[in-house]
């Protein structure tokens, strides 16, 4: 895989869920939307997919309207269909209907060749302790990597 320009980043995610799986999805966009990506104006902060039908939609992603878009802007919280291979729909429709999973968009990004992708992360939400232990095993891992470093120096 080329290099990839990525837009946004949903950071809190990885801390609110437990990521099964993660597929690239393309994003059925209007002309203002990627002009707005391209500047790097987007939040996934509560967002979410949701399989309705035959068609993936994602809801909540906020996309700032485009400042020299006049009358042709676009609504920055509108749903937007995902585009995902049938199959991969399919799948996707019986993960979900298990109790706990929900689909989160974890980064939107453009291609080598431009386009713009989102990458999905099949979740199933974490618990209070979870999160609790999640954090003392990373400040356990800075404690060693700090120590590893001051006996380096010695």
């Amino acid at each position: 895989m080329g290099e990839l320009k990525i837009v946004t980043e949903n950071r809190k995610a990885r801390h609110e869920y437990f990521i099964e799986e993660t597929y690239e999805a393309g994003i059925a966009l209007t002309g203002t939307e990627v002009k707005s990506l391209r500047q790097g104006k987007a939040n996934l902060r509560d967002s979410f997919a949701r399989v309705e039908g035959s068609r993936v939609l994602l809801y909540n992603a906020h996309i700032s309207t485009y400042e020299q878009g006049n009358r042709f802007n676009h609504d920055p919280l509108r749903p937007r269909q995902l585009l995902l291979h049938k199959d991969e729909i399919r799948r996707l429709i019986g993960r979900t209907r298990e109790r706990g999973y929900t689909l989160i968009p974890l980064r939107i990004y453009f291609t080598q060749r431009g386009l713009a992708k989102v990458e999905l992360g099949l979740a199933k939400g974490k618990q209070l302790h979870d999160k609790r232990r999640d954090l003392a095993e990373r400040e356990a891992q800075r404690e060693i990597e700090k120590a590893f470093r001051e006996r380096q120096k010695a």
